[in-house]
This record gives C-alpha cells, structure tokens and sequence, in this order.
C-alpha cells in the first residue's frame, strides 16, 4: 500500500479528471488518490468509476450531496485518510494549475528535509504564475503578504492549496473547528500548523492557471479570507 494519498475535491471537472488521474500514477513515487466530489452535474463521479476498473486498489472516490466549500471538501478528505494508514496527505486542484510532477517534490520536503508540513509555493522565489492576468497575479501576491502580516507567519505563499501535511499535523488540529468553508481554509490551516509550532517547508513550483474547465473563485470566497483572517488573529490573541 502507498503511504502516501492526494485528495482532491471536483466540482464539473470532467475535462480534467482522467487526464489528472493518470499523470498522477505514472509517476515514479506511488501515490493513491481520492477523489472528493460534490455530485458535479456533468459526468465527474461516473468517469472516476469508471477509471476505478483500471485502478480499483488506488483510486477512490467520496461523493458528497451538495456542493458544500472547497474547506469541507478536503477537511471529508483528511478524516477519510485518517481512518486508513496513510503517513502523508495531499491536497491538489483538478484543473491542472498544480503539476502532478511536484508532488514527488513535496512528498520529498517531507519525508527527506523532515517538514510536517510542506507547500507548493508559487512566490519562495519570485511570482511564479502562468497565464494569469495581472490584476489577479497582484491581488494574490498582495493577498499573501496582507495574510503575512496580519498572521505574522513567516510563509511567502499563506494561500496556498498544493500542500504535503504529515499525519501528526492533521491528527494534532482539532478538523472539527476549522471554521472557514472557502479558499481561507488554506490560511487557516496554516496558521493552525503555525500555532502548533510545526516545520513549514515551502517549495518553489510554477502555479499554471487552468485551461480546461471553468475558475470557482468567487467575491464570496475574496471577502472570507480578507475579513476572516483578521478574525482569526483577534480569536488567537485574546482567547
């Protein structure tokens, strides 16, 4: 069996899923996948089923109801993983904007450099994004830095979602009061990590914006992290 499992949360990605799945395994380091999707209306689930007869010990599949926040996605995800023996635990886009290459990367940082906690960084050195216009390259740069200096964390990338957790990290953080549904569940689970005092690697990766498929980002989802962020610093300081 892997020790290692990619989460992955889908809603509609069917032109990206069975690309994704077999780039993942034909890498050289193995890895298991689950597949956590929001009953996605165009077909998701019922081409990962199918891919399932190709892989049946490797991939897997965890259908939701509804679509319910890319936070819950993964948090259904890592108490999934943590019921089974897994020692490392990914979170990944669908859509390609992470490239399935890195994870040996990541898996690396962990389980060679001893990180508990390792990220896929698109700004360690420099702004490394592809095919994102600039006022969306700014507003993510400047949202790091906002979160950086609000959280005093020392990580260059604080939104990160390409991430390698070993399983102490998940074990230790209390997944049942993580509060944040969207995007600023990636913030908040580093500060988390932070808090806890555990090693934090980041390392450089090229972040391609997806060309398959349709962004779920959101003004929702922009609002949550600016106004939650300061919300989560206050609740630490004066807990």
């Amino acid at each position: 069996m892997a020790n290692a499992v990619v989460v992955v949360p889908t809603y509609n990605e069917i032109e990206n899923i069975e690309r994704l799945v077999r780039n993942v395994f034909a890498l050289q380091r193995s890895f298991h996948i689950l597949i956590v999707d929001d009953s996605s209306p165009d077909g998701t689930a019922q081409k990962v089923q199918e891919l399932q007869i190709d892989f049946s010990e490797q991939l897997f599949l965890l259908q939701r109801t509804s679509k319910s926040g890319l936070g819950t996605a993964y948090i259904a995800g890592f108490k999934w993983a943590l019921e089974k023996e897994y020692e490392y635990v990914f979170e990944m886009d669908a859509d390609f904007s992470h490239n399935p290459n890195d994870l040996i990367r990541l898996y690396n940082a962990c389980a060679k450099e001893n990180a508990d906690l390792s990220i896929g960084s698109r700004y360690i050195t420099g702004v490394n994004v592809v095919n994102w216009p600039m006022g969306r390259v700014l507003l993510s740069w400047m949202a790091s830095k906002y979160v950086r200096f609000i959280t005093r964390m020392p990580i260059q990338d604080t939104t990160a979602g390409f991430i390698c957790y070993r399983r102490k990290v998940l074990e230790t953080i209390d997944l049942n009061r993580i509060k944040f549904v969207g995007y600023a569940f990636q913030i908040e689970m580093k500060y988390k990590a932070y808090l806890k005092k555990f090693k934090i690697i980041e390392v450089p990766v090229i972040f391609t914006d997806r060309t398959r498929g349709e962004s779920k980002m959101s003004s929702g989802i922009i609002s949550e992290a600016i106004f939650g962020v300061i919300k989560m610093r206050l609740q630490h300081l004066f807990k």
